[in-house]
């Protein structure tokens, strides 16, 4: 099996147009951290990774705006931002080894998308390359420019099945004057939750409200973690009106984002399948569940982290016709990421 190392996007361009003008299955990633997620990859005739295209395009922080192409290192975008003071708040776990475009392709957010929404509400435009070698640009450099954002959007979440992003923009936010972190800790799912209702009833706008009911040196199961940011005084409103909290390091928030990597690497036959739920029904699903969970408590989404892949883990829904529909207007043969999107395609 060879793999390819292109540097550019027309390298980019050439070597997928070359693979499938020869008809050949392609295993496309950046570093190929997040394998495990999706579905198992399939033995294809050549790799391509987009780990050498790895390039800051174009940054100004007065603009709250950054391009970069997708085999940047998440963290050294991080990095970047950071240096003046501003964010990408995705907070994508496998953080040291993913790449901006393997972020994007698995649709990866972590406890901040309360606040700040997922990568769909964060990119501004994106540069994709199709199997016929032809580099599609759509969106831009300004925030309120759209014109044709929904075909790049497709990649996202798409785990590589439809095409290669080469380039992503996006909206980037300045890092909260100060920010601290609470921890509450319960005996049950039920009164985890009651605590969460408690607090989206209130004025407080938390970032993040997780739910996890893996112990970690902790006494009781069900722990509740709120991220907070803003000045001092609104800080203290939050000290005031959680009396029941523990003050903690920002430190958690790392074992959160690593927990499903660690998992997977524990547990080889493992699986972890996102639940999108009204968050009125995640109490009594995740009372069902028997396994670790991770809630994002103010987003609606429960990750259930299964120590064998369960019968039926593959997703289903009434999507199937359109998803296929869409695959083979990209890719007519299926030679790209075969089974990647959850084994469905």
């Amino acid at each position: 099996m060879s793999t390819l190392l292109p540097e550019t996007p027309e390298q980019l361009a050439e070597s997928l147009r070359d693979a499938a003008s020869a008809h050949r299955t392609i295993r496309l990633g950046g570093n190929f951290s997040k394998e495990r997620l999706g579905g198992a990859p399939q033995v294809a005739d050549v790799v391509i990774s987009t780990s050498r295209l790895n390039r800051l395009l174009q940054y100004d922080p007065r603009d709250l705006t950054v391009s970069v192409q997708a085999g940047m290192r998440f963290a050294e975008l991080e990095l970047i931002l950071a240096g003046h003071r501003q964010m990408l708040p995705l907070d994508p776990g496998w953080a040291a080894e993913s790449t901006v475009g393997g972020v994007v392709a698995a649709n990866l957010s972590g406890p901040r998308r309360r606040l700040y929404g997922t990568a769909r509400d964060m990119i501004i435009g994106m540069t994709f390359v199709t199997l016929e070698g032809k580099l599609i640009s759509s969106g831009g450099m300004v925030v309120k420019n759209v014109a044709g954002l929904d075909m790049a959007k497709l990649m996202i979440g798409s785990f590589g099945t439809l095409a290669a992003i080469a380039q992503v923009n996006f909206k980037v936010f300045p890092v909260p004057a100060e920010s601290r972190t609470f921890v509450m800790e319960f005996s049950s799912a039920a009164a985890a939750f009651a605590e969460r209702d408690r607090i989206l009833r209130g004025v407080l706008q938390p970032s993040a409200i997780d739910i996890v009911n893996w112990p970690s040196g902790h006494r009781l199961n069900w722990r509740v973690l709120v991220h907070a940011g803003g000045n001092a005084k609104a800080l203290e409103r939050y000290a005031r009106d959680l009396p029941a909290a523990q003050p903690s390091s920002e430190a958690v928030w790392e074992e959160i984002r690593e927990f499903t990597p660690r998992f997977l690497a524990a547990n080889p036959q493992g699986c972890v399948i996102a639940m999108p739920l009204k968050l009125t029904d995640m109490p009594a699903v995740v009372e069902k569940l028997k396994v670790p969970i991770m809630a994002r408590a103010g987003s609606g989404v429960v990750y259930a982290h299964f120590a064998e892949r369960p019968l039926d883990a593959a997703r289903s829904g009434d999507d199937s016709a359109m998803m296929t529909h869409v695959k083979e207007m990209f890719d007519p043969e299926h030679l790209l990421n075969r089974g990647r999107l959850y084994g469905r395609l």
